[in-house]
């Protein structure tokens, strides 16, 4: 028996050895004496499949603002040699042909156009391009031309291209970010880019030409996914707002560059987050995230920071008594210097920080943790000063707190730590440092992005995420919110103070070091101007910082140059907020006629109705965008279209009541609609019925109006 599977087995491997060399054979035939046959036969091969890439997701604001999007846009070529055009139909037509091309794309003159017919006619070319990047509208215009009205059997040959464009065109911009190839993705659109891009498909395509190819059929064979749309908790009035006053400030300070985040205290939503950088004495733009990417020595913005390790360690008064002399201390070799001179020589902790005194904060901080400065680091540490938040936009810069075993601590490097030197954080660690104390002891993770949708449906909801509860004792957030207030009532914050509604914050004005130095000559030195704060006091709903880089006025101080943009962002802020309204009496209550909302959520509604002691009725459940008439005896208000594209995109006209027309205009171009407007501001009125079907070129009136 051990004989016979000995000779089936040897059977086995013999012609498996023969079916090996036969297959090595085979190979050798194809590549070295069939090779040039095959490869002149795949020339000839007259049909390939694409790649057809999708229409990619929206971006939108809280309440449903374009944030970004993408319209269509076409690339035209002519096949002046397609069969069935004969001789004579080429001959009639082409100098209107070359006419019209003229006219609707002026780069070239008529003559040039018919130059470029007849050569490709007498050299048999079955593509030429006439023109890239054409908007729909046009593309309808361009296939009732002689000769190309015919479509495919005339020559015209469309490819569809797609450009994303930001409707508001530089709000936000960094933060939205984009996708370009072989560039690192930036904002949002890196973030969140395979979610927004979809799933590509297939195109049929016929060689036409060495090179030249063009779709076999109107549509793709392997139809497109588009990509989901991502809803942000950006609010783009917000973000004008903030945007607006920040540029102010860098034109009128010269400044290099600032940012401003705001964000909601209790959920770690950002509402709004600005980047701005000199161009010119006039021009700044957004094209780097400083807010979150760029780690610099905050300056006296910190102090907060060297303030709660004194009261969470060793519950210090404010009241305690401090030594400042002349406003002039040394350690070791090194002298630390007051911006100005003390009043006193003996100060409370209160006035030190109120007054931003370097030499009181590091003397009091030197006091208590000289000898175990690994606890003054451990406090740091429970802030969340040294590790990133982790947010969803790529290029978090890293944070860097020293510890004593570093090899760069030194006798100095305490007290420079406590007033904002010889470390380094972005200004978003020293916004979510005083979120810590407006959030009475609680750290919540920025957010960037509350919900993810396709056809206007959500397919996950993103929550606030709390990474740290009780860091902080009781006693240690009313001392430090005491300290915070007295800044902007008696301190270096003092012009900031509101009469409408409290503000809490602390100001901040950094040295910035150049090449790893320090001068001593004002002329050449260089500072970071910053406020970073909270309002109101009571019930903080905002908080938010201001830090402006190199103000070259003659003008550095944090109160002066950071804090005013920061008191323009909160009374406008806090003058637009549902929450800040106070109750109404019974008379108030008596309203003959209220105005028409629009562009706001279920949420601030239902607040508005109770306010106003008003029945609301409201069919959805979602916290969706919402246009709302506000009647005598009732709040009334429906669901806005959560996506006026997806309509659009299936021929219907949505509802445009109370939309602004800069957000709508390039959707309704896309679709080849002729708009005439009629007046200025908000959408009132639009001549098609919302819900109807459209049709391309079909004319629609929109009227506006500055009062809704």
């Amino acid at each position: 028996m051990n004989k016979s599977l000995n000779i089936k087995t040897n059977i086995t491997f013999v012609m498996f050895f023969i079916i090996v060399c036969l297959v090595f054979y085979k190979i050798y035939i194809i590549q070295f004496k069939e090779g040039s046959y095959w490869r002149e036969k795949s020339k000839k091969i007259t049909t390939k499949f694409i790649e057809v890439e999708a229409s990619r997701g929206n971006i939108y604001d809280q309440n449903y603002n374009l944030l970004a999007t993408s319209l269509p846009y076409y690339d035209i070529g002519i096949d002046v040699n397609v069969p069935g055009l004969d001789d004579k139909t080429f001959n009639q037509k082409k100098d209107s042909l070359a006419l019209m091309l003229s006219k609707i794309f002026p780069q070239k003159s008529k003559k040039q156009y018919l130059a470029i017919l007849n050569k490709a006619r007498q050299e048999g070319d079955r593509y030429v391009l006439i023109q890239r990047k054409v908007s729909y509208q046009d593309l309808q215009k361009v296939k009732q031309f002689p000769i190309l009205r015919n479509g495919k059997k005339g020559g015209l040959v469309v490819f569809q291209t797609s450009k994303r464009i930001l409707p508001f065109r530089y709000l936000a911009a960094r933060t939205i970010g984009m996708v370009r190839e072989n560039i690192k993705p930036i904002g949002l659109e890196g973030a969140y880019d395979s979610i927004l891009r979809g799933v590509s498909g297939k195109r049929l395509m016929q060689k036409i030409a060495e090179n030249v190819w063009r779709p076999v059929n109107d549509d793709e064979e392997i139809q497109a996914k588009n990509g989901k749309d991502i809803v942000t908790t950006l609010d783009i009035n917000i973000q004008d707002v903030a945007e607006h006053a920040l540029l102010n400030a860098l034109i009128k300070n010269q400044a290099t560059y600032g940012s401003v985040i705001l964000m909601e205290t209790k959920t770690g939503k950002i509402k709004a987050i600005a980047n701005l950088v000199k161009k010119d004495s006039v021009t700044y733009e957004e094209s780097l995230n400083f807010a979150i990417g760029y780690p610099s020595e905050p300056g006296s913005t910190f102090k907060l920071a060297s303030v709660l390790a004194l009261l969470e360690e060793y519950d210090v008064s404010i009241d305690e008594k401090i030594n400042v002399g002349n406003g002039e201390c040394t350690y070791y070799n090194q002298t630390m210097r007051d911006a100005h001179p003390p009043h006193s020589s003996i100060i409370t902790l209160e006035e030190a920080f109120k007054t931003s005194s370097n030499v009181g904060i590091s003397k009091i901080v030197t006091k208590y943790f000289s000898k175990n400065p690994d606890r003054f680091v451990y406090h740091l540490s429970c802030f969340h000063l040294e590790k990133p938040y982790n947010i969803e936009i790529p290029g978090e810069g890293i944070p860097r707190i020293k510890h004593p075993k570093d090899k760069d601590w030194y006798g100095t490097t305490l007290p420079w730590m406590s007033i904002g030197y010889e470390s380094l954080l972005t200004p978003l660690h020293i916004l979510m440092l005083y979120n810590l104390v407006a959030n009475n002891g609680t750290i919540v993770k920025p957010m960037f992005v509350e919900r993810i949708e396709y056809n206007g449906k959500a397919i996950k909801t993103f929550t606030p995420q709390i990474i740290a509860e009780n860091v902080l004792k009781p006693t240690t957030i009313q001392k430090a919110k005491q300290l915070l207030r007295s800044v902007v009532e008696s301190g270096t914050a003092k012009g900031l103070n509101i009469s409408t509604f409290k503000v809490a914050g602390k100001t901040g004005t950094a040295q910035i070091a150049k090449k790893g130095r320090y001068y001593t000559n004002q002329n050449d030195k260089t500072y970071l101007a910053s406020f970073v704060g909270f309002f109101p006091l009571e019930d903080p709903l905002y908080t938010c910082i201001v830090t402006i880089h190199s103000p070259s006025k003659g003008i550095y101080y944090g109160g002066l140059v950071a804090g005013p943009v920061f008191k323009e962002i909160a009374e406008k802020v806090y003058s637009t907020n549902l929450q800040t309204i106070p109750p109404l009496n019974d008379k108030d209550n008596q309203i003959i006629h209220l105005p028409f909302l629009c562009g706001t959520t279920v949420t601030k509604l239902d607040y508005l109705s109770q306010k106003l002691h008003l029945p609301s009725l409201n069919t959805s459940t979602n916290n969706d965008s919402l246009i709302a008439p506000l009647f005598e005896d009732s709040l009334q208000y429906h669901r806005k279209p959560q996506s006026v594209l997806t309509l659009i995109q299936k021929n219907i006209m949505p509802d445009l009541k109370g939309m602004a027309i800069s957000e709508t205009l390039p959707i309704l171009e896309s679709k080849g609609l002729k708009i005439i407007l009629k007046g200025n501001g908000w959408i009132v009125n639009q001549s098609i019925p919302p819900y109807s079907k459209i049709q391309n070129g079909q004319k629609l009136i929109l009227t506006l109006n500055s009062k809704i």
